[in-house]
């Protein structure tokens, strides 16, 4: 089984992509997801949150105050680096279980988003790499329209590596400025150079 690592900058087309490559019977599974489950209540990696940042970073209900500790660790980069040496490793445990188990059932080709793939220096684990892009414009625009502020636009992008960087790293880029057609068509042809 072939594994392909999806990256990108926020707001760059990570789910969209994921999600046409899931509709045409691809396994996928997002880090992003498993960095939910990894902090839900009564998991190991939340207690090591609580401690590392504080009681008041879980709520009476016992679930992590995602916004809190967002508002947090993307003002500050060393809270950042301690959050994500906390999560990180159990969050690649998961990936890497969910791989297997799809190579036991036969599968060619799994997906894994990652959106720190390069900076978490994942590619080793993986056969290829695709990064989706888009301009910085295109970028705000639609960080803008799910509701972000600038200065939360601004902590996110500056969280991660600059997208130059990001596609000078891939083995495959897809440009997501236009439509779904123009992006299924590039992920058609990256799909077949990998078989």
């Amino acid at each position: 089984m072939k594994v392909l690592g999806l990256t990108g900058g926020i707001g760059m087309g990570k789910s969209t992509a994921a999600q046409w490559l899931r509709d045409h019977g691809i396994p996928v599974v997002d880090t992003d997801d498993l960095a939910r489950q990894v902090v839900e209540p009564g998991q190991p990696a939340l207690a090591e949150v609580r401690k590392a940042f504080g009681a008041d970073i879980v709520g009476p209900d016992g679930r992590l105050r995602r916004d809190a500790l967002a508002q947090r660790v993307f003002a500050d980069a060393a809270d950042r680096a301690r959050l994500e040496s906390l999560l990180h490793p159990p969050i690649r445990a998961l990936w890497h279980a969910r791989m297997e188990t799809w190579r036991a059932a036969g599968h060619p080709l799994a997906v894994v988003v990652i959106p720190l793939l390069f900076e978490t220096r994942a590619e080793p684990e993986l056969d290829a790499t695709l990064c989706v892009a888009c301009t910085a414009a295109t970028q705000h625009a639609r960080l803008r329209a799910r509701g972000w502020s600038p200065e939360q636009i601004a902590q996110r992008v500056r969280a991660q590596w600059p997208i130059e960087q990001k596609i000078s790293r891939a083995d495959y880029l897809v440009w997501t400025e236009a439509g779904l057609e123009v992006l299924a068509a590039q992920l058609e042809r990256i799909l077949q150079g990998l078989n």
